[in-house]
């Protein structure tokens, strides 16, 4: 219930803040131990402890551990679309673009194998993929990062650029490929720099 001048009452708002925080402090956990031991170390227990708190709190916050993975997936992709839309460069503005593209490619590749398992379920799951917010984000960025290096023609190619960013193919390209997640970047951006040499002049 909200005061007379609209705010709430004091006691609600401590309590959002509270909730805020302890979910951040959450995620930030969740988001150290992927970087440790990758998506599968990331279970209930693991996270309680990282985060010094009850598993009854992590429960409640997140249901399961879906539940966990997507508010992580959600953390994650939030941080890095406001990385590429107001960063530091090279990912932010202020870098050449050739220079943001290779950067939007090694974080976004790295950012869904940190979440292989959970991009594998939800494309397991079905939906058109084309029209996901992310994948129109990702997209839009690419665009224009391709209209400043001067293509004019760009929804192939940015489809073409961004295909090795999807779970399947970074599947693909760890296991019957047989590369590690370095040389997947690595021919990633030896592919667009060729794309790239080939631009016409803007």
């Amino acid at each position: 219930m909200q005061d007379l001048d609209g705010t709430l009452p004091l006691s609600r708002e401590c309590e959002r803040a509270d909730a805020a925080r302890n979910r951040r402090l959450l995620l930030d956990a969740a988001t150290k131990l992927v970087e440790r031991h990758g998506a599968a170390g990331v279970t209930m227990d693991a996270l309680a402890r990282e985060a010094g708190v009850g598993k009854g709190t992590v429960f409640r916050r997140f249901g399961n551990r879906t539940g966990l993975m997507r508010a992580l997936l959600d953390h994650s992709e939030t941080e890095l679309q406001q990385a590429f839309i107001a960063g530091p460069p090279p990912l932010g503005p202020g870098a050449p673009p050739l220079d943001r593209l290779l950067a939007y490619g090694r974080a976004r590749l790295q950012m869904n194998a940190d979440h292989l398992d959970l991009l594998l379920a939800a494309d397991e799951a079905g939906g058109d993929r084309f029209t996901h917010p992310v994948f129109a984000a990702s997209t839009a960025h690419v665009t224009m990062l391709l209209r400043q290096l001067g293509f004019v023609d760009t929804p192939v190619l940015a489809l073409a650029i961004q295909a090795p960013f999807e779970a399947a193919a970074i599947t693909h390209l760890t296991t019957a490929a047989g590369l590690d997640l370095l040389d997947v970047i690595a021919r990633w951006e030896a592919m667009v720099r060729a794309l790239v040499a080939g631009a016409p002049t803007p």
